[in-house]
């Protein structure tokens, strides 16, 4: 017979979550195979008789990454981190959408509330995932007919109607007694899925998976492991502790042991403040200083505006402001400035960013740009701790006379 656990962790996955999300603005594309992760260019085009015209990758040219993808996407061997020239290559009739994280983050915002009508121990792990306790919601303990795990399948059922009525998206769930095996399990009956295991499915369902499919073991430690002879969860399980800690050292080789055999006590985190909040992009092509300082002012500044928006939305202000730089050649720079106020707003995060590009050599083309917010604190305490005033006043947009072009102008807050 089964033990029943004491504690019941689930792990929510939204399925195929911002090409799901898509699919709901453009209901004609169920079914077919839509990649995720065009710029604007790639925007559906309204032809004069009303139906869509939407891109495809047979012709797509740049260095843009799949951001997600359709299920039937997946099909033709296509994946998110893939680059979209290779996934051209693969499937070249496959639909293409840009990203709309700001509709992505509503569907967030709508989902976790939905979750939390049933129990608000809920531990955000990012857009479209969360880990939630169910061990304490009514009913959950309470075995069926026929089925001892009935009463949390229940609620487990009942998180998934939820969301689904919240926002039309299906999820998948898993729980088991903790958040460890619960983040594997969630991905084993995808999409729409709901697992419930134990520790007594570990030798059938998890043992034999492979090192990796553990959340913990990255690239070089499964490579190690599989150097070592060892290639599934149940050949780590079967490796004397001594000997992982003899290969990887006291703590992880400790860690291996333990997840291996399915234990693992961290709590569900039901809050925690954030370090930073950021924004960044990565260009289809490259962009010179110069040459492109029109385009890069109008992404830099989008940029510092949606940082302000977030701090807004979520009552922080920062007290850093910094900003990352990649370049032609790959090389990555980072520069940051602490102000004497925090703040949340635009103008002042614009300006502030602006200043860290001053200390930046700009003369190879740029690949990617970001601009963090960090030192976060609650707007409400940075307010009391610098009353009457706290920074500038909170605003999303940047004033017109700083809107200058990237490297150029008169505005002091860049480089001339």
């Amino acid at each position: 017979m089964a033990t029943t656990p004491r504690r019941w962790i689930a792990h929510l996955d939204m399925d195929a979550f911002y090409a799901s999300v898509e699919l709901l603005r453009y209901p004609e594309l169920q079914g077919q195979a839509v990649v995720i992760g065009g710029g604007r260019r790639h925007q559906p085009q309204t032809l004069a008789d009303g139906t869509r015209r939407f891109a495809t990758l047979r012709h797509y040219t740049g260095r843009g990454v799949i951001t997600t993808a359709t299920y039937a996407a997946r099909d033709l061997g296509v994946h998110s981190g893939m680059g979209l020239m290779k996934a051209a290559q693969r499937a070249p009739d496959a639909l293409l959408l840009p990203v709309d994280f700001d509709e992505y983050r509503r569907y967030s915002r709508l989902f976790k509330a939905a979750v939390a009508e049933v129990t608000p121990l809920i531990e955000d792990r990012g857009i479209d995932e969360i880990y939630i306790d169910l061990s304490a919601v009514s009913g959950v303990h309470d075995p069926l007919a026929h089925d001892p795990f009935g009463g949390v399948r229940a609620v487990a059922q009942e998180i998934r109607n939820s969301v689904r009525s919240a926002t039309g998206l299906s999820c998948s769930i898993g729980v088991t007694p903790n958040k460890l095996l619960s983040k594997i399990a969630s991905e084993l009956d995808k999409p729409d899925g709901l697992t419930i295991l134990t520790l007594d499915d570990l030798p059938t369902r998890i043992w034999p998976m492979p090192v990796r499919r553990i959340n913990g073991i990255g690239p070089k430690a499964g490579a190690k492991l599989i150097a070592l002879g060892v290639t599934s969860i149940g050949e780590l399980a079967a490796q004397p502790r001594d000997w992982l800690v003899e290969h990887f050292g006291r703590s992880y080789g400790t860690w291996l042991h333990e997840a291996s055999h399915g234990r693992d006590e961290r709590p569900v985190v039901t809050h925690s403040e954030p370090v930073s909040m950021s924004r960044e992009t990565t260009f289809e092509r490259d962009l010179h200083p110069k040459a492109d300082r029109a385009e890069l002012t109008r992404i830099f500044t989008q940029l510092c505006e949606q940082v302000a928006a977030d701090l807004q939305r979520k009552a922080y202000v920062g007290r850093t402001v910094g900003i990352k730089l990649r370049f032609e050649d790959f090389r990555t720079v980072t520069r940051d400035l602490t102000l004497d106020e925090a703040t949340a707003n635009a103008a002042v995060i614009r300006r502030a960013a602006g200043a860290c590009l001053k200390r930046v050599d700009l003369t190879l083309r740029l690949r990617l740009l970001g601009v963090r917010a960090g030192s976060l604190l609650k707007a409400a305490r940075a307010q009391s701790l610098t009353a009457p005033r706290c920074g500038a006043p909170a605003a999303n947009s940047v004033p017109q006379e700083l809107e200058l072009p990237f490297g150029g102008g008169t505005d002091t807050a860049l480089p001339g």
